[in-house]
């Protein structure tokens, strides 16, 4: 069942603005499904190929007499040398939307963009499929448990591969390729732990030095893996609010991974039964809201930034989003019972920030919207 992606509308309306497209984002998401669907038009061409990428090295004028435009370049972070190509192509030519480029690590590709396609590129970030693009197709369970376990890639859907078999084959197959591209590492067992350590911090305040230490290896070290699964769209990092409305705020970032299939999968979580009742529910249900968030942000190319808040005394706000310079102010708690100790921690924010809150939100576990005076309830199935 092909399942509409919220990003065509934006990707569509920019290829008329700009002479380049680059969408990048996890492998699996969709991207070259996506691409090759949209712009059938467009040839095809898969950079991961040994022969296509000797070819454009040894022979760039031949490879671009064949390629010279509506081309649609897969994992174009591997063949670092076609970017300055086609600044020249695109500068000549003037034509709009006349290269797509997609690419599944992030720090390589935007390296090339900025270094040779500054300004003549729209770059949008293609996620596993969010709540509203599940819902459209009826395929987004009401139990959040079930949701949060099965995960948000495509080919657990399209394909329907068990969840416990496909994030296995991803971890081998794709994580820990890109990873050894991206870093040296000498024990990949070391990393697997490291991956595993960090999937027991999702949803809680980073602490690198602790993270390390528990892993065996330097701060460096963690520091730059956590750099490369961030590249990888493994996880991300959620940083904390810095303006002055309280000097003693928490300034270490919270870690969240983009998947809780993936998630879930490295906890060794395997039925619900491991969830409902344990202490780190409340973790894993704000992993997968956060993360909803930013995969509903980037899909709809809204541009709002994130951030959290938490001061030395444990008043927290768990999650803010900025548009334009107000702040919307969102707490997430995995209950089904709304009572007004849930709302504490936007209250004492709010009475802070004052006319900077724009708007006050509660995303809980039920399944029932209520609009409060203190804040509008949103059941976690009806986020957008």
């Amino acid at each position: 069942m092909a399942v509409k992606r919220e990003i065509v509308n934006a990707i569509h309306f920019y290829r008329t603005k700009y002479p380049v497209i680059a969408l990048t984002g996890p492998r699996q998401s969709g991207k070259t499904t996506l691409l090759r669907e949209l712009f059938p038009e467009y040839q095809y061409i898969s950079l991961e190929s040994p022969d296509l990428r000797a070819f454009l090295e040894n022979d760039p004028k031949g490879f671009f007499e064949k390629y010279s435009q509506y081309c649609i370049f897969d994992e174009a972070q591997r063949a670092p040398q076609l970017f300055s190509y086609l600044q020249t192509i695109v500068d000549d030519s003037k034509i709009m939307g006349q290269f797509i480029l997609s690419g599944s690590q992030n720090f390589h590709l935007m390296k090339n963009i900025t270094q040779s396609l500054a300004g003549r590129v729209a770059i949008f970030k293609l996620l596993p499929f969010d709540f509203t693009e599940l819902k459209s197709e009826n395929l987004l369970s009401q139990d959040y448990v079930a949701a949060m376990l099965k995960g948000f890639y495509p080919a657990i859907f399209d394909r329907n591969i068990p969840t416990k078999k496909f994030y296995g084959n991803y971890i081998q197959t794709y994580v820990e390729r890109d990873i050894k591209e991206l870093v040296n590492i000498r024990e990949m067992r070391t990393f697997r732990i490291f991956l595993s350590l960090c999937a027991s911090r999702a949803g809680q305040l980073l602490n690198l030095n602790s993270l390390a230490k528990e892993c065996g290896i330097t701060q460096p070290t963690a520091k730059s893996w956590l750099s490369a699964l961030e590249s990888s769209y493994i996880l991300f990092l959620l940083q904390p609010l810095h303006d002055n409305f309280d000097k003693r705020v928490i300034k270490s970032p919270k870690l969240y991974f983009y998947d809780t299939g993936l998630l879930c999968h490295l906890l060794k979580i395997k039925d619900a039964n491991q969830i409902i009742g344990k202490s780190y529910k409340g973790n894993l249900f704000e992993n997968m809201i956060v993360a909803e968030y930013v995969k509903q942000n980037y899909h709809q190319n809204l541009m709002d930034e994130f951030w959290f808040w938490r001061d030395s005394a444990g008043h927290e706000v768990d999650l803010i989003r900025q548009d334009d310079e107000l702040l919307n102010v969102i707490e997430i708690k995995s209950t089904t019972t709304i009572s007004q100790d849930l709302f504490k921690g936007m209250i004492y924010f709010s009475a802070l920030a004052k006319e900077n809150v724009k708007s006050k939100t509660l995303v809980y576990a039920g399944l029932d919207n209520q609009k409060r005076t203190i804040a509008n309830v949103i059941s976690w199935y009806d986020l957008k």
